[in-house]
């Protein structure tokens, strides 16, 4: 059974940092693409990062993607958050066939096939 499950999430102080995991179950890192989005209260769903390169530009040079083959574990390391940042954040699988990082639907929903519960991240002073 295909899980993924988020964690890290909490309150934090504009400046500050975060690292949000996203631990997966039914299947290796090794063999799929991640993407983690995220929604604000009230407003649509949008994407923050894709693969290990592609991030949206409103995040590019403050939050960072990586992974653990070991524990099979995805992570958004988030830095100099802004209150903007605010929002529940997602992980999800990037369904298999779909285009590449990059080509230009990095977060196409359709290209998503299992998706985690998400966790709250709440910058504010």
């Amino acid at each position: 059974q295909v899980q993924l499950v988020e964690s890290g999430g909490g309150l934090v102080q504009p400046g500050g940092s975060l690292r949000l995991s996203c631990e997966v179950s039914g299947f290796t890192l090794d063999q799929y693409v991640i993407g983690w989005f995220r929604q604000a209260p009230g407003q649509e769903r949008e994407g923050v990062s894709c693969g290990r390169r592609y991030y949206a530009d409103s995040v590019k040079g403050r939050f960072t993607f990586s992974r653990d083959f070991a524990t099979n574990t995805a992570y958004l390391q988030m830095n100099n958050l802004k209150q903007e940042d605010t929002a529940t954040y997602y992980c999800a699988r990037r369904r298999p066939g779909s285009p590449d990082c990059g080509s230009g639907s990095n977060w196409r929903s359709s290209d998503y096939d299992n998706w985690g519960r998400g966790t709250q991240v709440t910058v504010s002073s």
